[in-house]
This record gives structure tokens, sequence and C-alpha cells, in this order.
């Protein structure tokens, strides 16, 4: 393991220690109630609520991601949820919140929405855009409107946004302006990171809540972010905070794909060899410290984050009314010794599977430019949040090379690396995964 691996290692420990304070399956089925639970079955509750920012606004600990399922959606609610992520390019989600928050106390709920800076930029067509997600979200307002995924610091001063958002704060209809970022589609500029372009918003000072990717092996842009956030009272939503799923996935893949015995390219087999390597090192030590549960390993890399008090809101994309419950008994929680111990464990073991979101180091390196980072992202689409079908439909998009350019390459990805993730072998899974082949 490099020094750079171990030292971020050593600031996981240092964080979680400083963070760590005193913390303490069953499934539901659908029906035609409003949330699916019955009246002898009993709703976890949200038990902490924190101010968001200079918003004012009192939030849920945890949060609505891009959950898809009407009825898990509604049911999260009903424990408390009071803070609902969306964004009028998931498909079909303005609708389905709209009809989730219908018959609900509207100033009760924080409806966090974004707009990508993409086809009519002119304040005219934001404005327009914005009423239709207000159309489609049935409410008159929304309480942030966010700047979606803006890859520059240049991208941040668009006037027909500002301007936009000018004119519908004066009308009531959007009450304060946000950012989310996750990296750029390809990276470009080691300054125009992730923490970079959260930076100059800081210094910017027209963003009121930022939504960013955070999570206990990736940390360094982030911490930056929310240090500089502070002083300015800038409200924190958490996206990507669990990243504890990606091991047993790919593993699944590559033995799915052997079983079927699909032919290889020779190089595509050598790249899938280097993660095989990985793979059953990383076995033996999970065994050895009984890191089987991904459930317990992912409850403990939210309760990490909810043990950062510079942290308002975690976003959590639950697909199942199981998860749901998983997720929201975990509100009011800290991360304890044991935890602790735990994320160690499995950051040791795992850290080289997870491709770090809003990272993109390696592309520097690519002669045929593959986006790695917006790859890796749609595959988490897929695999982590069930939507399938939109991440194939992006991934089908992607303008010029994909991932199966990569099957002759000698792996300038994986050299490049600093946390020694095996790219080249995910990104030839991911292929696999995104084109069903």
């Amino acid at each position: 393991m490099d020094g750079r691996v171990s030292q971020g290692r050593r600031r996981f420990l240092k964080f979680a220690a400083v963070w760590a304070g005193a913390a303490v399956g069953k499934g539901y089925p659908r029906s035609a109630e409003r949330t699916g639970w019955g009246e002898e079955q009993s709703l976890p509750k949200i038990k902490d609520y924190r101010l968001l920012g200079r918003t004012g606004f009192k939030v849920s600990d945890l949060a609505t991601g891009n959950i898809n399922d009407g009825g898990v959606l509604n049911a999260m609610l009903d424990t408390g949820v009071n803070f609902i992520d969306t964004a009028e390019s998931y498909p079909g989600h303005h609708r389905l919140v709209g009809r989730a928050i219908k018959e609900r106390e509207r100033k009760s709920l924080f409806i966090n929405t974004k707009m990508l800076a993409e086809g009519d930029i002119s304040k005219e067509g934001f404005i327009k855009r914005a009423r239709k997600s207000l159309e489609d979200l049935g409410t008159d307002y929304v309480d942030c409107m966010m700047l979606h995924m803006p890859e520059t610091a240049e991208a941040l001063k668009n006037e027909g946004f500002h301007a936009a958002m000018q004119e519908l704060k004066s009308e009531g209809r959007v009450r304060f302006v946000g950012l989310s970022n996750h990296g750029s589609f390809w990276f470009r500029d080691p300054k125009e990171t992730m923490g970079g372009v959260l930076l100059a918003a800081v210094e910017d000072g027209r963003f009121d809540v930022f939504l960013m990717a955070y999570n206990f092996l990736q940390m360094d842009q982030a911490e930056h972010v929310l240090e500089a956030s502070r002083p300015k009272k800038i409200g924190i939503a958490l996206m990507k905070t669990t990243p504890v799923t990606k091991y047993e996935i790919l593993k699944s893949r590559l033995e799915q794909m052997e079983k079927e015995g699909q032919e290889i390219h020779p190089l595509y087999r050598e790249g899938l060899n280097r993660f095989r390597d990985k793979a059953e090192r990383a076995e033996e030590f999970i065994k050895k410290y009984g890191l089987k549960n991904p459930g317990e390993i992912k409850a403990a890399a939210i309760r990490f984050v909810l043990s950062n008090p510079a942290v308002h809101t975690v976003c959590c994309s639950v697909a199942t009314y199981e998860e749901m419950e998983q997720v929201v008994r975990l509100s009011g929680t800290r991360l304890d010794p044991e935890g602790q111990a735990t994320l160690a464990a499995y950051q040791t073991a795992c850290g080289e599977f997870y491709c770090r979101h809003a990272c993109g180091l390696c592309e520097l390196e690519c002669p045929r430019h593959v986006p790695v980072n917006t790859i890796m992202r749609y595959n988490h689409y897929f695999l982590a949040q069930s939507r399938e079908k939109e991440a194939m439909l992006k991934y089908s998009q992607i303008p010029g090379a994909r991932a199966d350019v990569c099957c002759d390459c000698p792996g300038h990805c994986e050299r490049a690396c600093p946390y020694g993730v095996p790219v080249q072998g995910m990104l030839l899974l991911a292929h696999h995964q995104l084109t069903l082949t």
C-alpha cells in the first residue's frame, strides 16, 4: 500500500476517533395503503433534526435520495424524513414526489431539486424549466433550486441561472439556491475537482446549500469544503455515503461471466485477473475479520457521516421497505468504537474496490479519454440505486470512448490510480453490466 493510501487510512482513523460517540430485518409487503404499513407494525422514527445552515430550516438527519418506489418514499416520509432530494433529470421523479407530498403539510418539508446548465441556458430558459418542475411537483415553490453538476468554477457564474433564481425568489417560487457536484464528466484540470468547484462556490457567495459526495473512503476533498462552508453557514447534504457493496457485486459479476463461458479477450482477461488477485486477498481478510455482513458495514458508513457535526442531512436512495427501515433506525446515532473498527477493517480489505466518486485522477493518463468517473457513477446507479434503465441509457449516450475500448489497453488507469483500484477490470465489468452483454 503506497504512502498516499496509508495516509488516507490514518486520517480516517483520526477523524473516526474524534467523531465517535456513544451510540447505541424484516420486509414489509406492498399494499393499497399509502405506505404499506399495517397498524400492528411500528414505524421507526427520525430522532435528530439539524439546522440546514443559513436556511434556518431544521431538516431530518436522513433524507430521501432518488427513490423510485412511491410506497417506499411515502413510508420514509411517514418516519419524519422531511428533506426530499430530486431533479428534473431524474425520469418521472418530480411527479412521483408530487404524489407523495400531495396530502402532506407543505411547510414541514424541504424540497430540493436541480437543473443542469444544458439546452437553453438563458434566464428565460431556466425560468421555463423551473416552472415546469413546480408543475410536475404540484407545489407553488421549492425550498432549494440547485445548479446541477457544473464541471468548472467558471460554470458557477452562469448568469442565466442566477438571473432566473433572483426573479423566482422575488416571486416566492424558490427560497434558496444551491449546488450539487460529484466531479466532472471527464477530468481535464486537477484544479477543477469536486472540491475545487465547491470551494469556488463558497467564495462566490450566492449558494446556500451544497450536495456532495463524502464517505469514509473518500474524505479529502469534502473535508476542505466542510471547513470552508461552516463560517459561511452553508447547508450541507451528502450523497454517495455507503461505498460498501462494490466488492461483492463485482465479484459475482465476474463469476457469472466465467460460468457462462463467455469468450474474453486476452488483455481483457489480464485486467480481470488483476481484479481477481485483489479479490482473493480481500476474501482472506474478510473471513479473518468477520466482514461478511454488508448491512453492518453500510450502517457503520452512515453512522460515520452522521457523526460529523458539519453534515446536516444524508440522502439515502433505498429501494425496499426493509432497506428504508434499516436506514431510518440509524437516525440520531453516531459511530461507536465497534463501528470504527469495522470500517477500518473494511478499508483495508476492500478499499481498493471503490473507484472514488468525483476523483478522475487516472483519466489524465488515459490515451483514449475514457470518462472513468462518469462510467463508474452510471454503474453505481445501476448496481446500488436500482436505476438500471436510466444508467444504461446514459451509458449508451456517452460521446466518444466507452469502456469497451479498454479491452486492448495495458492498463494506464490502474497504474495511475493512487488508491490501488483495479480500474481496468472494473471498467470492463461495468461495460458488460451497462450493455447486458
